[in-house]
């Protein structure tokens, strides 16, 4: 049990800080703010991406006085309990708040029956959360579908120039590819915050909310994803070389980092569920900031972190994603409500000596799924081809990231 005195006094210390903040860049995500008077907004990211930032900015929307903000991971909430919320229903019947902002509710169990009870009550809830739970089917169930979902990210390549005032060109990318797009540690530069944050990740939001005992194979194992970005792994080829007694274990392991956003496991297309979950997939890390800071790759596979970025690209973009491979492989297939919208190939350089490679794996995925239009996505090349009656746009990063 906590005492209500403890509650308010959180509540107010949480809100003067947050409140004094600066107010930070304007993101790209717009909050789907409309169906509020019936629905929960729940916002979902990894740690550190700004989403305490953007609550702010639209707190700082509304008057003062009728908000209520409060973060559940702080010390002195950590046995906050579903009895305990009768005590903040105490608080908040004393004022005239109306909207709810909660960052991190996902941490109380059973905190879906409370949101029911609020949104009954009249009142707007805005929720997020570094778990993407909060995004789940199961949710869904549990509100009864009086919910709005969206997912937030560190900075985009556009964001990232708008917070450096910087112009899209090939430097400004090699920038990019080298920084990420954390925003504080865009502002210090500190990779010991990377550092950090890598750890919090693994701490904080696995270890601590799974029970896991074994914490240095796990770190092992993010450590190897880190570096082998745009590789294809298996849960069955890992156990052997790091020393992870079952396969069960380590494909319950990729479950949690994917579900902390650390990491995605992008699948091979097929129109077999079995076979998806059969095939090797593809591994990507939710920022390359990270990537530079923790992998302990020693030669820099630029080719790797420009893949990486595309993918980051088609994350906000599309919830369907997958690779393709036929004897010859392509990137990314990205759709929607299982119809087609990119096909994507990614090479850092067109050259005599790969151009044949990446033509055939690209022109195989465009006839699979009969299109005649894809990309070619370099770090600075452009140019128009021809072939097999298809037609393949080569676009720099630079550009195809702003278009």
């Amino acid at each position: 049990m906590i005492l209500e005195s403890v509650i308010a006094r959180v509540i107010e210390q949480q809100k003067s800080r947050l409140m004094i903040k600066e107010s930070g860049l304007k993101r790209e995500l717009i909050p789907a703010t409309q169906s509020l008077s019936s629905h929960a907004l729940i916002i979902s990211g990894v740690r550190r991406c700004g989403k305490s930032t953007l609550l702010m900015q639209m707190m700082k929307e509304l008057e003062k006085d009728t908000v209520l903000y409060l973060n559940f991971e702080s010390p002195q909430l950590y046995e906050f309990a579903l009895h305990d919320f009768t005590r903040l229903d105490n608080l908040i019947s004393q004022t005239g708040i109306g909207t709810l902002f909660f960052d991190e509710l996902q941490l109380v169990e059973g905190w879906e029956m409370y949101v029911r009870q609020k949104l009954d009550e009249g009142f707007k809830v805005i929720i997020t959360g570094s778990n993407a739970s909060l995004l789940s089917k199961e949710l869904g169930t549990r509100l009864t579908g009086r919910h709005i979902t969206q997912e937030l990210f560190p900075f985009s390549y556009s964001e990232f120039l708008k917070f450096k005032a910087l112009e899209p060109s090939a430097e400004s990318l090699k920038f990019y590819l080298a920084m990420g797009g954390f925003p504080e540690y865009l502002k210090t530069g500190d990779q010991e915050q990377l550092m950090t944050l890598f750890d919090d990740v693994l701490i904080r939001d696995i270890v601590t909310r799974y029970g896991i005992k074994d914490i240095k194979s796990l770190h092992r194992l993010a450590s190897f994803l880190i570096s082998n970005i745009g590789n294809r792994v298996t849960a069955t080829k890992l156990k052997q070389p790091l020393s992870i007694g079952a396969t069960s274990t380590i494909l319950s392991w990729f479950s949690h980092l994917e579900l902390s956003y650390l990491f995605s496991f992008l699948p091979m297309f097929s129109y077999s569920t079995k076979a998806q979950l059969i095939n090797p997939r593809k591994i990507y890390a939710i920022d390359l900031g990270l990537v530079d800071v923790i992998s302990n790759v020693v030669t820099e596979d630029a080719g790797r972190k420009l893949e990486n970025l595309i993918f980051l690209h088609l994350r906000r973009k599309y919830t369907e994603l997958y690779y393709f491979d036929d004897k010859g492989e392509c990137d990314f297939i990205a759709m929607k409500q299982g119809a087609v919208t990119e096909i994507i190939q990614v090479c850092y350089e067109l050259n005599p000596d790969n151009l044949k490679r990446e033509l055939s794996g690209l022109l195989k995925a465009m006839k699979f799924f009969n299109q005649e239009k894809a990309s070619i996505v370099t770090f600075a090349d452009s140019d128009y081809i021809e072939a097999e009656g298809c037609i393949i746009e080569v676009i720099p990063a630079y550009k195809y990231l702003i278009d």
